[in-house]
C-alpha cells in the first residue's frame, strides 16, 4: 500500500497491530473515532476507515476528550508519537490519566522527531545523536509507562513492533478496558534515528528491540544491574476505577433532577 512513511519505518507494522487489535476487540466501526496529532504517527488515521480527526501538534488528547464528553458511547482512540504525546502534548497526557477518561492512547515511540528534521525527543536515550544533539543527548528520557501509572492511568502496557503478537494483545486489552488506557509501542526509525546511531537498517533496529525488551514477569526477577539498558514489555497495570464520563453524567443527572423538583 502506498504510504508516507520512510523505507524501514515501523509505523506500518504498528498500524497493522492496531487494526488487528480493533478487530479482536470487536468494537463497532461506526462508533469509533481515531484522533491524531502532528508527526509521523499523525498520518496513520488517513489510512484507516473510521471517522478520524487530524489535530494540531500535541493536542490530540484534548480533542479526543471533547469527543468523549460529547458522546460517551463512542470508542475514542488517540494515535500519537513520543514528540507529539510526551513533549508538547505531555501536559494533556498526564491530566487525561488522572481523570481516568475512557480513551485508548496508542503512542508510537521511535525515540526521535522523525518528520520535522530528526530533533531529539523526550524519549531519545542519553548520549544518542540527533540533529539537535550532535555531541550526544544529555537529557534523561522519560519512562512513559511509569509516568502514566503515576499520573493515574488504569490500564498501561508496552510492546514493540518486533513483538507483534504481544502488541496486538495489548491493544485489544486496552480497547476493552473501561477507563484511561495507554499503550506504548517501540517502533524503529532507521532514517531519522538509526543512521545517526550506528543502526542504519530496520533489521538492526528490530534486533535492538528484541535484545532489550524483557517480559514483565522476567523483569521482576532481574537485579538493578541486569535491568541496565533494557525495558519491560507486557501489561504493566490494569485496575478498576470509576470512569470520568460516568461521574460527569452523575452530576448532569443530579442537576436535572434538582431542576425537575423545583
Amino acid at each position: 500500500m502506498p504510504h508516507i512513511w520512510c523505507p524501514g519505518c515501523g509505523h506500518g507494522t504498528a498500524m497493522g497491530s492496531l487494526i488487528r487489535g480493533i478487530d479482536q476487540a470487536g468494537i463497532d466501526q461506526n462508533k469509533t473515532v481515531v484522533v491524531s496529532g502532528i508527526g509521523c504517527s499523525g498520518r496513520m488515521p488517513g489510512y484507516l476507515d473510521f471517522d478520524t480527526l487530524h489535530t494540531t501538534h500535541g493536542r490530540a488528547i484534548a480533542f479526543a476528550t471533547g469527543i468523549k464528553l460529547a458522546n460517551p458511547e463512542l470508542n475514542v482512540i488517540v494515535i500519537t508519537g513520543d514528540g507529539d504525546g510526551a513533549a508538547i502534548g505531555g501536559n494533556h497526557l498526564i491530566h487525561a490519566c488522572r481523570r481516568n477518561i475512557d480513551l485508548t492512547v496508542f503512542l508510537l515511540n521511535n525515540q526521535i522527531y522523525g518528520m520535522t528534521g530528526g530533533q531529539y525527543s523526550p524519549m531519545t536515550p542519553e548520549q544518542a545523536i540527533s540533529s539537535t544533539t550532535p555531541f550526544g543527548n544529555i537529557d534523561q528520557s522519560f519512562d512513559l509507562c511509569q509516568l502514566t501509572i503515576a499520573a493515574g492511568a488504569t490500564c498501561v502496557g508496552r510492546g514493540t513492533v518486533y513483538h507483534n503478537r504481544l502488541l496486538v494483545k495489548l491493544i485489544r486489552i486496552a480497547l476493552e478496558h473501561k477507563g484511561f488506557s495507554f499503550i506504548e509501542a517501540y517502533t524503529q526509525c532507521p532514517i531519522g534515528y538509526g543512521r545517526k546511531n550506528k543502526m542504519a537498517s530496520a533489521l538492526e533496529m528490530l534486533r535492538w528491540q528484541k535484545e532489550r525488551a524483557v517480559t514483565e514477569k522476567k523483569w521482576s526477577e532481574l537485579s538493578p544491574a541486569e535491568r541496565e539498558g533494557k525495558f519491560p514489555i507486557g501489561l504493566l497495570l490494569q485496575e478498576e476505577r470509576e470512569e470520568y464520563t460516568a461521574r460527569y453524567q452523575q452530576i448532569i443527572d443530579q442537576i436535572q433532577k434538582g431542576v425537575e423538583n423545583e
